[in-house]
C-alpha cells in the first residue's frame, strides 16, 4: 500500500503540474452539445440519431425496440461453435447460474463469479462474461489490476461512482450489486478477473456511413435491408454476429465503427496532449496496457472508453483515483473523446 500511495502522489503531482500548464495554453472548450448518448447504448434525448451535424432524416437511426405481443417461452438447446455445452435460453440468461460455453478457457469461476448471491448480487459473469471481456453496455474487467477493481467496487459501493446518463439502467444494478458484495466476495471477483490476459475482441472500422440500427438493452443492431445513415459524431458499436451474442458466445466479438479520420486524429491526442490534454502514455503506458494499479486500456470497448470520459468530465466518477483523470478530460470535447477512444480500441487488433 506504501508504494501505491508513493506511485499516486507522484502522478497526481505530475498531472496538477502539466495540467497547469494545458490550462494556460489551451483555448476555451466549446460549449457541451449535451450527453453522448449512443456511447451509454441510449437513443439521443431530444436529439438527431448521428449526434448533431450530418443528421440522417426523421425516423431513421438508432430505435428502440419495439414491444409487441409475446412468443410461447422457447426451451429448445442451443449450441454455439466450438463448444459440447448445450442451453436453453432461460439457462442462458440466469443471473444467479452463469451459462459457461467455454470452461477451459478460463481458471475456475468463483462462486460471486458464476452464482453471485440472490437477489441483490447477480452472478458477475453474466454480465461481464466468464471472460471478463464484458459487451459495449458494461465493463471489460479482464486483465485489470486487482487494486484497481477492488477501488472500482468500493466507488460504486460509497456512491462516488454513477453514470452522467440516469437512464443507463445497468449502472444501478452495479451499484445495487456493490453495496450488497462482501470484502470477500469483492476480493473473490477482482482476483478472478485480473488473473486473465486481455486478448482482441471488437474490430476497429472507420467509415463515413453505418448500417441503421436498434437498440436493445445498451446495444445497437443493425437492421436488416434497412441501409445505411451518416455516422455523424457518434461511435457505433454492434455484435458481429447477432445470433451467436444473443446466445453469449465468448468467441463472438463485436465491430466498432468509428468517423473518418478519428483513429489518426486520436494518435495525435493519445501520444502528446495536442495542447489541450496530457498524453496518456504518462499513466497508462506507452503500449497502453497500464502501470503498475493503472488500468490497461488498449483494444477495449471504445463506447466504454467515452462514457467513462464523459463520466469524470461530468463529475459523476468521483472515487478515491478520480482526480488523476479530471484535469485530464477537463478541455476535451466529444469529437475528441471519440477519437482517443477510436485510437485505443485499435490498438487491441
Amino acid at each position: 500500500m506504501r508504494m501505491l500511495a508513493g506511485f499516486f502522489s507522484l502522478a497526481l503531482g505530475l498531472t496538477l503540474a502539466m495540467a497547469g500548464r494545458v490550462a494556460a495554453q489551451a483555448p476555451a472548450a466549446s460549449p457541451a452539445q449535451g450527453s453522448p448518448a449512443w456511447a451509454y447504448g441510449l437513443p439521443p434525448a431530444g436529439g438527431d440519431p448521428a449526434g448533431g451535424r450530418g443528421a440522417p432524416p426523421a425516423g431513421t437511426g438508432a430505435q428502440p425496440v419495439a414491444r409487441g405481443g409475446r412468443a410461447a417461452p422457447d426451451t429448445s438447446l442451443k449450441h454455439i461453435p466450438g463448444s459440447t455445452a448445450e442451453f436453453t435460453i432461460a439457462q442462458i440468461r440466469d443471473f444467479f447460474n452463469v451459462a459457461d460455453w467455454m470452461p477451459d478457457d478460463h481458471p475456475p469461476m468463483p462462486d460471486v463469479v458464476v452464482h453471485g448471491r440472490a437477489p441483490s448480487v447477480r452472478g458477475c459473469a453474466m454480465c461481464h462474461m466468464p471472460s471478463g471481456k464484458g459487451r459495449p453496455e458494461n465493463a471489460p474487467v479482464a486483465g485489470l489490476p486487482y487494486d484497481y477493481i477492488v477501488q472500482q467496487l468500493s466507488d460504486f459501493k460509497h456512491d462516488l461512482r454513477t453514470s452522467a446518463d440516469t437512464r443507463k439502467t445497468n449502472t444501478a444494478q452495479m451499484i445495487e450489486a456493490a453495496k450488497n458484495m462482501t470484502d470477500e466476495e469483492i476480493k473473490a471477483a477482482a482476483a478472478y478477473f485480473s488473473s486473465m490476459k486481455w486478448t482482441p475482441w471488437i474490430k476497429i472500422v472507420e467509415t463515413n456511413t453505418v448500417p441503421k440500427t436498434r437498440i436493445s438493452g445498451n446495444v445497437f443492431f443493425p437492421i436488416p435491408d434497412a441501409g445505411t445513415e451518416p455516422i455523424g459524431h457518434r461511435i457505433i458499436e454492434t455484435p458481429e454476429d447477432t445470433s451467436r451474442f444473443e446466445l453469449r458466445d465468448p468467441h463472438s466479438g463485436f465491430i466498432a465503427y468509428v468517423p473518418s479520420g478519428s483513429v489518426k486524429k486520436g494518435a495525435a491526442l493519445v501520444a502528446s496532449g495536442g495542447g489541450k490534454t496530457l498524453p496518456c502514455i504518462i499513466c497508462h503506458g506507452a503500449d497502453l496496457h497500464g502501470i503498475g494499479p493503472v488500468p490497461g486500456i488498449a483494444g477495449r470497448s471504445p463506447s466504454y472508453i467515452v462514457r467513462q470520459l464523459y463520466d469524470i468530465q461530468q463529475g459523476t466518477r468521483k472515487g478515491v483515483w478520480s482526480p488523476l483523470m479530471v484535469q485530464v478530460v477537463s478541455k476535451l470535447t466529444q469529437d475528441d473523446m471519440i477519437a482517443i477512444a477510436a485510437y485505443v480500441s485499435s490498438r487491441g487488433q
